[in-house]
């Protein structure tokens, strides 16, 4: 009985199984999947831009919005987790609608590309999609480089196509490293470039191909504007019939076409400034009110350096964060360097001369140790396994380094310099 059973449903499987493949292609032409890519942002987290997938059903005039770049400041330890390299980012799916609006309103970039596919793969696409959003599925570990919102786009991308997308970019050299990459979009704000570049590591100078470079949205919508791949029938269509642009920004830096090279300005400012520290040692460095100034500039140093090298500590070895792996600058700017705080202090404002010369002699121990720490970095490039890309990093501490060496030195012979006069 039980196989007459399991027969008779074999047999109405298959008489209605051409059916079923029809009212899905049906489903299928009566769908519209646009990849929609959003400019850089107010926030740091925004400055990359966005991307998302966007469903257009013809039968129920819906239009929906598939965002993997979700994540809550009220979840669980997030900022614990964040710290330690365990972001958990979703995916959600909200009214493509709301979503332009809100882009819209917050003065945003927004494109879209209408992709050309056929209906059996529209469908498969809509059911992953549908698939990923469940509670079960829709969390993941994030990755600035390798697993992030556009990534999760290009992966998709890549199966609509039978895996084409992959084997035209995956071996293919990129245009630039994911470091340049991401000096393209923080060129505009200077403090925040620097830090953000002291923290890399060298992983992120090696070179890259175009498959890696689309960690960025706007490097995939450039890359499937200009893809075609091969259909089922044999013929060939390029992946996008279509390119709409909804929004464009108004007053905002936009990013690079082409990385800057940045250390010649960071050089030229710390030359500047440490040039002008020398300048007001020799015209006031026997007043009290510029060892208070020399004394406090050494503390607030030691505060940012110290703070920065800290982070960068870490980073590198206790946390998941592995594009900050294998970085040179902590030979120079570590968590040492807050020391300079105390003895800045001591030397600002300590009316003892013993102490104060003490704490000069060690002012300048640490300042001699960050600058031939900083010279270290440079000498060991001359070994292949050491390429990290850090000129800017250097730029920027190695003059400050070498004027206050300078300073301290001569601070120290001055006071040897009265000790001896009082006792002639």
């Amino acid at each position: 009985m039980l196989k007459r059973i399991v027969f008779l449903l074999a047999v109405l499987l298959v008489l209605l199984q051409p059916s079923l493949f029809a009212q899905s292609n049906r489903r299928g032409d009566a769908i519209t999947l646009k990849v929609a890519v959003m400019g850089p942002g107010d926030q740091l987290y925004f400055w990359f831009g966005h991307i998302g997938l966007v469903v257009e059903d013809g039968m129920t005039g819906q239009s929906r919005f598939y965002d993997w770049g979700v994540f809550s400041f009220d979840n669980e330890n997030f900022f614990v987790n964040f710290a330690f390299g365990r972001l958990i980012y979703c995916c959600a799916v909200s009214r493509a609608e709301a979503n332009y609006d809100n882009y819209i309103r917050t003065n945003r970039d927004i494109t879209l590309y209408t992709l050309d596919l056929p209906a059996d793969k529209k469908m498969e696409v809509l059911r992953m999609a549908e698939n990923i959003v469940l509670p079960e599925n829709r969390d993941y570990y994030y990755h600035l480089f390798k697993d992030n919102c556009a990534t999760r786009i290009r992966d998709i991308i890549d199966l609509a196509v039978d895996g084409q997308f992959k084997d035209k970019y995956e071996e293919a050299p990129g245009r630039y490293t994911h470091r340049q990459h991401v000096r393209r979009h923080t060129w505009f704000t200077p403090l925040f470039d620097w830090v953000l570049n002291f923290w890399l590591g060298q992983e992120v100078d090696r070179p890259i191909t175009i498959w890696e470079e689309m960690f960025l949205p706007s490097e995939i919508a450039m890359r499937i504007s200009e893809f075609n791949y091969t259909g089922a029938d044999g013929k060939i269509r390029p992946l996008v019939n279509s390119v709409e642009v909804m929004n464009r920004a108004v007053k905002r830096p936009a990013a690079l076409d082409i990385p800057r090279l940045q250390w010649p300005r960071e050089l030229l400012a710390s030359s500047l400034f440490s040039l002008s520290l020398v300048v007001l040692f020799v015209l006031f460095g026997q007043r009290k009110g510029y060892r208070i100034f020399i004394g406090l500039l050494s503390g607030f140093l030691g505060l940012f350096f110290g703070f920065v090298g800290s982070l960068l500590f870490f980073m590198s070895f206790f946390t998941n964060h592995d594009y900050t792996y294998h970085n040179s600058n902590i030979i120079f700017v570590n968590p040492l360097l807050f020391v300079l705080i105390p003895l800045g202090i001591i030397y600002a404002f300590t009316k003892k001369e013993k102490k104060r010369f003490f704490a000069v002699r060690l002012l300048r121990a640490f300042w001699t140790y960050v600058l031939l720490g900083g010279l270290l970095t440079m000498a060991i490039k001359l070994f292949p396994g050491f390429y990290q890309q850090n000129q800017v990093d250097q730029a920027l501490v190695m003059p400050i380094a070498l004027a206050m060496v300078f300073i301290m030195t001569r601070l120290g012979r001055l006071k040897s310099m009265l000790e001896y006069g009082k006792k002639k």
